[in-house]
């Protein structure tokens, strides 16, 4: 048996030795880095720059954005290089600390959701409080909370996982190191790790979709009393968004990780795998840009400063 302290790289085996196939993923993944980076920095930017975005909801989202770069940018990279490279070799510490920032990411994610979900709710529920109830007191706390959660979250996870013995193989069918692939190759008992996986990732699934539900009935009761069509249609656009991205993102994790390992499929799993860590990193600006009135102005503002300025300078 080949103790843990003796492992010293690890093999991302990837989706597929097919040399002409890995040069497609290559450039389709490219350019879902590109257009994630772009797009979520964008709204960072975007919000930031504009004063008519200065408020929490927008703080939230620009939030958001810059940790679906964050995400993506811990995984796609190194994917990317691996496409196009026969040696896929990664150094234990690299995979350890890939692990952690993408567990960190992935964990504050679904806390930051659920924060979004009750910021809708209070906007919703008491407008004119708004600025009140949801002031830098409480959309601070609620972010770093968010942060410290996936932390102490993906340190559990990253010390449980990273002290098991490896001696069967060290190729991980997977294009980065994710916590089940690496329980697959253990030679160690992995039966508190899968314990530790079921039961804490459960518990943070049911405690922000509860809070999501929660919120998301208190605004359902909210709408049933505004009587005009324009208001009920203006609080639908508000929160058709957020809801839309917190059931493809909850949908996905839940199908990943709670389930018993009888059912782990490495090569369906390593999918939807990047599905949530890669695409809908992607589709999170798509989704909150173009269903919000607010930031599609102020992108027509800057595209409207561009062409001036390009008008001018010709």
């Amino acid at each position: 048996m080949t103790n843990l302290s003796e492992v010293r790289i690890f093999v991302l085996k990837g989706f597929t030795d097919d040399f002409e196939l890995q040069l497609i993923l290559f450039f389709l993944f490219l350019a879902i880095y590109l257009f994630t980076l772009i797009g979520n920095l964008g709204l960072v930017v975007l919000v930031i720059g504009d004063s008519r975005l200065h408020n929490p909801m927008y703080y939230f989202l620009s939030v958001l954005s810059f940790l679906d770069a964050c995400y993506s940018s811990v995984i796609t990279p190194n994917m990317l290089v691996n496409f196009i490279s026969k040696n896929k070799d990664i150094s234990f510490l690299a995979c350890a600390i890939q692990m952690f920032l993408a567990v960190t990411f992935g964990t504050t994610e679904c806390f930051l959701l659920a924060a979004m979900a009750y910021d809708r709710y209070v906007a919703i529920y008491n407008p004119l409080m708004y600025s009140v109830s949801m002031s830098p007191r409480v959309y601070v706390p609620l972010i770093a909370a968010s942060y410290i959660g996936g932390v102490l979250h993906s340190t559990l996870h990253t010390a449980a996982t990273f002290n098991l013995s490896f001696c069967a193989s060290n190729e991980i069918r997977h294009v980065f190191c994710d916590i089940p692939p690496l329980l697959a190759i253990s030679c160690s008992d992995i039966h508190l790790n899968q314990l530790l996986l079921f039961y804490f990732v459960g518990s943070i699934e049911i405690f922000t979709i509860t809070i999501v539900l929660i919120s998301y009935g208190c605004i359902f009761m909210a709408i049933l009393k505004v009587r005009s069509a324009d208001g009920r249609r203006k609080v639908f656009s508000t929160c058709g968004s957020h809801l839309t991205g917190v059931s493809i993102y909850h949908g996905t994790i839940l199908f990943m990780y709670v389930r018993p390992r009888t059912s782990y499929a490495l090569d369906h799993d390593m999918i939807v795998s990047i599905f949530y860590t890669v695409v809908i990193a992607m589709l999170n600006p798509i989704i909150y840009s173009l269903r919000n009135k607010d930031v599609k102005e102020a992108i027509k503002k800057v595209l409207g400063k561009c062409v001036i300025k390009n008008k001018v300078y010709y």
